[in-house]
């Protein structure tokens, strides 16, 4: 298991253990995930449920090279949804050889 499918598996066990949060999962549209947020009452605001997610995805990314995209898409009755995305950060992997100030053969 990479790292990135480490963090999506611990953000999604620590969100459905957040207590706002009844239920949560991911689902795949067009290729991009989708996180499915059913509160646990009617009283549960947009902001708290942003708040869980943020500190799901910390837990999720600590100690990773990852950073969060979350955009609110949606909300339903009980349900919020939000297109997540942890990004792995992009690095060069071989000398080009046009004398680069990021090349690899620079880094340790």
């Amino acid at each position: 298991m990479n790292q990135l499918e480490s963090a999506w598996e611990l953000f999604l066990k620590t969100m459905s253990a957040q207590e706002p949060v009844l239920d949560c999962y991911r689902k795949f549209v067009t290729g991009l995930p989708f996180i499915y947020v059913k509160k646990k009452h009617s009283q549960v605001s947009r902001e708290e449920i942003e708040e869980s997610l943020k500190i799901s995805a910390a837990k999720a990314m600590k100690g990773k090279t990852l950073t969060l995209s979350m955009y609110y898409v949606r909300e339903s009755e009980d349900l919020f949804v939000y297109r997540i995305r942890f990004l792995v950060p992009q690095r060069k992997m071989f000398c080009c050889g046009n004398l680069c100030e990021d090349c690899i053969r620079f880094q340790r």
